[in-house]
Parts: C-alpha cells; sequence; structure tokens
C-alpha cells in the first residue's frame, strides 16, 4: 500500500509540475504561432484599405478631374519633330568627328 501511496504522490507532484510548464510551453508556442498570422491578416487589412482608397481616388480622377495625359498628347501632335538647334549640333559634331 506505501508503495501506491508514494507512486500516487510522485505521479501528483509531477502533474503539478508539469501541467503549469505544459501550459506556459503551449501559450508561448501558440504566441510565436499566431503572432505572425495577426501580422499577415494586419496587413491584408492595409492592403485592401489602400486598394479600395486607390479605387475611389481613380474613380474620383475619372469623374471630377481633367486628364493631363490628353492635353500632353495633344501637345506632342502640335510640335514639330525637326528642331534646326539639334540639327546644327548634329552636324557640328558630325564635322568635329570627321564623319561624312
Amino acid at each position: 500500500m506505501r508503495i501506491l501511496v508514494w507512486n500516487l504522490l510522485k505521479f501528483a507532484m509531477a502533474l503539478a509540475i508539469v501541467i503549469p510548464v505544459t501550459i506556459i510551453v503551449l501559450a508561448t508556442a501558440l504566441g510565436l504561432f499566431v503572432a505572425p498570422l495577426g501580422l499577415a491578416i494586419l496587413a491584408l487589412r492595409i492592403a485592401i484599405f489602400a486598394l479600395v482608397a486607390w479605387g475611389l481616388f481613380r474613380v474620383g480622377k475619372a469623374l471630377f478631374g481633367r486628364s493631363q495625359v490628353r492635353s500632353q498628347a495633344e501637345e506632342s501632335r502640335q510640335l514639330s519633330s525637326y528642331d534646326p538647334y539639334y540639327e546644327a549640333a548634329k552636324r557640328e559634331l558630325d564635322r568635329e568627328l570627321g564623319v561624312r
């Protein structure tokens, strides 16, 4: 009977030590594995918010803003492709290099 009581007492003392240590280890492991998951979810929320804000900005720009791309395209069509200063610089460079 003493052996049974002694073994039961050792088992109870082992459980008294192992259970709190196990809880601490599980909480630490859970924190280590869930923290990156939480950061990933936070980054996903920020990305979705930025995407929605960008979309609203584009819609607002399309509705209320004047596009600068069209005016730049019209200006580039109006410019001539011949530049006398550029042509003179090319001729001068050809003269200096001896290219004919």
